[in-house]
């Protein structure tokens, strides 16, 4: 049985910087109609760089809608001019880490909330690492730390990492490096 719903009229109520909010009159796959609110979003990427030691570069910040400091891979929105998820992906590295691959690989692509929100993230593992010097966006306040993929690892098994694209690199990663 076909389950898709087709959308019959849409209203944009809010137009921000991040996000768009529309909410969607669909028709159902039993003819009913219902209303769905959708927020619209660019994307994003993010990038779980690893050294041959096994250690990956990590960021902390305060994330507000969290109410609290996150542990997590280098990451950022995508611009509507953003094309290449790849390029983006190692801006965001050099941007919050100081460094840059040489290697990169695709590890997959994902919806943050499917429920409600177009989001997709796109998620690279980066090797063959080298320091180039940091440039944080204005605004933008983190630290930066290594820490053990094993640890990092354990972390996820444990509950201890809760930002979804951070614990999906690091199991995909920990998969790929062994």
């Amino acid at each position: 049985m076909d389950f898709e719903e087709k959308i019959i009229g849409t209203k944009k109520i809010y137009d921000g910087k991040v996000i768009t909010v529309r909410v969607d009159d669909v028709e159902l796959p039993n003819g009913r109609t219902s209303k769905r609110e959708i927020v619209e979003h660019h994307g994003g990427v993010g990038i779980i760089a690893v050294t041959p030691e096994r250690e990956v570069f990590m960021v902390s910040q305060y994330r507000l809608a969290a109410k609290s400091m996150m542990l997590e891979i280098p990451a950022g929105k995508l611009e509507a001019s953003d094309t290449d998820t790849m390029s983006a992906g190692l801006r965001e590295l050099e941007e919050e880490t100081g460094y840059t691959a040489k290697k990169i690989e695709p590890l997959g692509v994902y919806y943050a909330t499917p429920g409600y929100c177009e989001e997709k993230l796109t998620i690279y593992l980066a090797t063959e690492l080298e320091f180039v010097g940091q440039h944080l966006d204005e605004g933008e306040f983190l630290n930066v730390k290594r820490y053990p993929l094993d640890k990092l690892y354990d972390m996820v098994m444990n509950n201890e990492i809760h930002d979804c694209k951070t614990a999906i690199a690091i199991l995909k990663a920990k998969a790929i490096l062994g």
